[in-house]
Formats: structure tokens, C-alpha cells, sequence
């Protein structure tokens, strides 16, 4: 048996339970991990409340990202990896697809290695793939502190671009810290402030954890050609899109959804998407090797504390990523 959050019926994050339950079962081609740092995240609030695109069977342990030391599979025993799974993250034990478990290299621990199941792709994939970031564009970065923002600022770095970072006040030194040529209060206006910055050209990408009432504003700041990425919508409501300002601006909405590389929407593409998912994580990898990027683990919580740990993303008081240690 092994401990385990588990989620028996739609409901809120903070009714889960903690039980004793049968570790996952093996199957082909995949990895059994030790779990020993697994990422919190707002989506899981939404995927234990049945509010999420993608709906596990009941009951099903949540968590999607995790950090740990292989147990049994094609890696050999006591490999240090990360791994993207379909659920079962909040356990002792998880079994991954190997397609998506890579190993940790020398040097980074296990708590911020969660980052990089999902927060860097996320990120990287919106701001290459879609965005199309070069060395030298303006890209804005709303949400800049959380997980997937804070990725986000660090690889726009990366590839040479430059950085407005949106975030509290209380995370503008971190963030400056990482890079960001330019940092906004999230509580007051940007569109002028970012028109100013870029001398009135405005940005070649934003990228929009957030949604949201800021939405229509993100749109006014892409310059001429420019691309606004929709990553998430933690801020609140799902916007819309006013067509005629694409047509008069020549500007472009695009939306990035990570989990259609690896398997979590219909039709299941994760083998269809395995060479493009594996060469990201190659380069981020790279990058981390480089000192281009650093994970931050804003705080880590024991499992029985996953209600706590799940505060500090809600009432957003995180400065990167949160993990719970099983």
C-alpha cells in the first residue's frame, strides 16, 4: 500500500483525503517513480472540482508533474527524473509514460525540477511555436511570477529577447533578479506603460497566463504583426476576442494548450508528438546546463499539508512553483 491524495467525487481541492491505497499498476513502456517532490498547480483545483477539459475516472489521485527516482522500467533503478503523467502525482509511488521522463541532470535537486514537466514546455512551446519570439523582440509577460510566467521570462532571455514582466509588487526584485528588462505592478495600468517602453512599437508577443479583464489591453500593446499567446485563465474569465482590432492591427490570437503534446486531449497524440516533446525538453535541459534558466520553489509542504500548499498558489503568494513532498 502506499499514501496517496485521492479525489472520489467532484469537489473541492481542500476536501480531498489522504487514504492508503495500491500503488499504480505497471504497464508497457513506462516508468515506475518514487515520487519525491510533485508540482501544485491552479489547473489541479480545476481538475478535482470535474471543471477541467479533461476528466479522469473516478476516484483518481490529481497531480501531473512530479520529481523523483526510478523504481522499475526501461531506466535503470535509482535514475533521477521528472515525468509528465496523466494524474497520480500526489501518491508515493507514480507510473509514467517513458516517452515523457527525463532524466535529471547532476546538480539540480528534485523540488525545482517539477518546473519542468509542464511550466517550462508550457512557456517554451507558446513563445517558439506560437509566438514565433526572436532575439531582440518585446515579449509581455503577464502572471510573471507564477510557474509558468516565470518560465516564460526566463526563456524569452534564452533566445534573446526582452522582457516586461507583470507581477506584485512584492516579486519585482525576483524578476528583475531573472532578467526582466522592464517590471509592471499587476495592480495598475500597463497599455501605456508598455507603449512607452517599447518607444511606441509595442510588443512582438504577449503571453497570457491570466486572462481576464487584462485581455483587451494585452491586445492593444502587440505591435504591428504581433502574436497574443492564451496559456490559462487564472485571473478569472475567459475573454473574448474583438475580430475587428486583428483585422485593423494585423495582429494574431493564438492559444497553447501543452497537454495536447502529451496525450491529455482527444484522439491522444502523445506518440504522434513524442519527437517534438522530447527535443523541447532536450533544449531546456540545454538551456538549464547554460544557467539560462533557475526553477524557484517558492515553498514546499509534506502531503499532509496539500491544503496549505494550495493557499499559497490560490491566493497567488507564490514567487515561482510550489511542491508538496510525499
Amino acid at each position: 500500500m502506499m499514501r496517496a491524495l485521492v479525489c472520489e467525487s467532484w469537489r473541492s481541492f481542500d476536501e480531498l483525503e489522504i487514504k492508503d491505497i495500491p500503488p499504480p499498476p505497471m504497464r508497457p513502456g513506462a516508468v515506475r517513480i518514487k515520487v519525491e517532490a510533485v508540482g501544485v498547480s491552479f489547473a489541479v483545483q480545476l481538475v478535482v472540482a470535474g471543471k477541467y477539459q479533461r476528466k479522469p475516472p473516478l476516484p483518481f489521485v490529481p497531480g501531473t508533474e512530479v520529481a523523483g527516482t526510478v523504481l522499475e522500467g526501461p531506466l535503470p533503478k535509482g535514475t533521477r527524473v521528472f515525468a509528465a503523467l496523466d494524474w497520480g502525482g500526489f501518491a508515493e509511488e507514480a507510473v509514467a509514460d517513458a516517452i515523457h521522463v527525463t532524466p535529471i541532470p547532476d546538480g539540480l535537486p528534485l523540488a525545482p525540477a517539477v518546473a519542468f514537466p509542464i511550466s517550462y514546455p508550457t512557456a517554451g512551446s507558446a513563445l517558439m511555436w506560437r509566438g514565433r519570439v526572436q532575439a531582440g523582440d518585446w515579449v509581455l509577460v503577464h502572471g510573471a511570477a507564477g510557474g509558468v510566467g516565470l518560465a516564460g521570462v526566463e526563456i524569452v532571455k534564452a533566445l534573446g529577447g526582452k522582457v516586461i514582466a507583470r507581477a506584485g509588487a512584492a516579486k519585482h526584485a525576483m524578476l528583475q533578479a531573472r532578467g526582466a528588462d522592464a517590471v509592471l505592478d499587476s495592480a495598475a495600468p500597463f497599455r501605456d506603460q508598455v507603449r512607452e517602453i517599447t518607444g511606441g512599437a509595442g510588443v512582438s508577443c504577449v503571453l497570457d497566463t491570466l486572462g481576464g479583464d487584462i485581455f483587451d489591453d494585452s491586445l492593444r500593446c502587440l505591435g504591428d504583426g504581433g502574436t497574443l499567446v492564451t496559456v490559462g485563465y487564472a485571473g478569472g474569465g475567459i475573454p473574448t476576442v474583438p475580430a475587428n482590432i486583428l483585422l485593423l492591427k494585423n495582429i494574431t490570437v493564438a492559444g497553447l494548450n501543452w497537454g495536447t503534446y502529451i496525450g491529455w486531449s482527444p484522439g491522444d497524440n502523445r506518440e504522434r508528438y513524442a519527437a517534438r516533446t522530447r527535443a523541447l525538453w532536450d533544449q531546456l535541459m540545454g538551456w538549464w546546463a547554460e544557467g539560462k534558466l533557475r526553477p524557484e520553489v517558492h515553498a514546499s509542504y509534506p502531503l499532509e499539508n496539500f491544503r496549505e500548499a494550495m493557499a499559497e498558489v490560490r491566493e497567488r503568494r507564490s514567487a515561482g512553483r510550489v511542491v508538496l513532498v510525499p
